[in-house]
């Protein structure tokens, strides 16, 4: 079987297209897999990286913003979509697909289409709670649309077939118990602790807030508080614990401007505060921790708010809206939630309940049924 994947823009959209590519070609070893998207784009980098064949085809996505910037942008994208098919078709002429799989990003739209009117299986996987445009468009054209989260569906209006399989991660996490992981970080191990980050590169409202957070922590003292400060940070957040007068030595705190064991330090906390990206929400399900959420305002269509109401919704975690962040909101939802340790378990408990750790088996059972292979 040969599988082509459109998948572009962010790993939000390549990190489950990967997953997907793993899991086929661990079960299905002679599956022949090309990845598709911009040769300037993430995608190009990650696919060849995790040594899968890629082809480029040059693409760019549509601006909101009506500044003359974005309207210079989004001719450059006009004029790649008119040229984008023919590209498409002679890349699905030579390496003839059985299947393409789109999983998001302005690629996945155009890629699509094309398999579509080539008469080629097509399959969506969309990781968002608010589906984005590409699978609105095309949910009712592909022959099985995959969903990260069962609140996707209430936006899908037309599809031949729909079904919700979870976000696949491309390698499983390796759950640690709560004070082995506290224990491997050099933190103390009776005391509540607190992760936060906004990515590796950071987000600056993120870290104003956390500044004073910390130094709040350290007042009150016993409370573990590790943070990732991102690149952005690198010259403001430091100093801004400086002048707080913030131990940076404090044994109770470890602060990094990019946090390289993520997985142990997400099973070391209690409380997670960061952004709302899917594959991140998926990951903080997967462990069950309790979370404070604060979505990227820029996101398209605001997606990331709507995957953080999937957990609000189930009482697993809060979301605070970038513009209502302020220290004084932060400390308060933290000050509440580590008060009450009966809230944080239960609340981490509801966000197991919504993980999905089959993720990646699920999506490969309906490729084999939809390929007829189930036999």
């Amino acid at each position: 079987m040969k599988v082509a994947f459109a998948a572009g823009g962010t790993g939000g959209h390549i990190n489950p297209a990967l997953a997907i590519a793993d899991k086929l070609k661990n079960v299905l070893p002679d599956t022949e897999i090309l990845f598709i998207g911009s040769p300037s784009g993430l995608e190009a980098k990650l696919a060849q990286k995790a040594g899968y064949a890629f082809s480029p085809v040059e693409m760019a996505g549509i601006q909101r913003r009506l500044t003359p910037e974005s309207i210079k942008l989004n001719i450059k994208a006009a004029k790649c979509y008119i040229t984008a098919g023919k590209k498409i078709k002679k890349i699905f002429d030579e390496f003839k697909p059985d299947l393409v799989i789109g999983t998001g990003g302005y690629v996945t739209g155009t890629v699509l289409k094309t398999a579509v009117k080539c008469g080629i299986k097509t399959a969506i996987h969309e990781s968002n709670s608010l589906p984005g445009v590409s699978t609105k468009m095309l949910a009712s054209k592909a022959d099985i649309v995959m969903l990260g989260s069962a609140d996707a569906k209430k936006h899908i209006k037309e599809c031949k077939k729909c079904v919700v399989t979870g976000n696949p991660l491309r390698n499983n996490i390796p759950i640690e118990e709560k004070q082995a992981a506290k224990k491997r970080l050099g933190l103390p191990l009776d005391c509540i602790t607190v992760l936060s980050a906004g990515g590796s590169q950071g987000a600056v409202r993120i870290n104003e807030a956390v500044s004073q957070l910390l130094a709040w922590e350290q007042k009150k003292g016993n409370i573990n508080h590790i943070h990732g400060y991102g690149k952005h940070g690198r010259e403001t957040f430091l100093k801004s614990l400086e002048e707080l007068g913030v131990d940076t030595d404090n044994p109770h705190f470890i602060i990094k401007e990019y946090i390289d064991n993520m997985y142990t330090c997400m099973c070391a906390s209690d409380l997670i505060i960061t952004r709302a990206g899917a594959m991140t929400l998926t990951e903080i399900t997967a462990i069950g921790r309790a979370s404070i959420l604060v979505p990227y305002p820029y996101a398209a269509e605001n997606h990331q708010y709507y995957n953080a109401l999937t957990l609000q919704n189930a009482n697993a975690g809060r979301i605070i809206n970038d513009k209502e962040l302020t220290a004084a909101n932060l400390i308060a939802q933290v000050g509440e939630l580590i008060s009450d340790t009966a809230l944080l378990e239960l609340m981490g408990e509801n966000a197991a309940s919504l993980s999905n750790g089959s993720a990646a088996d699920k999506i490969l059972s309906e490729i084999i049924t939809l390929m007829g292979l189930s036999s």
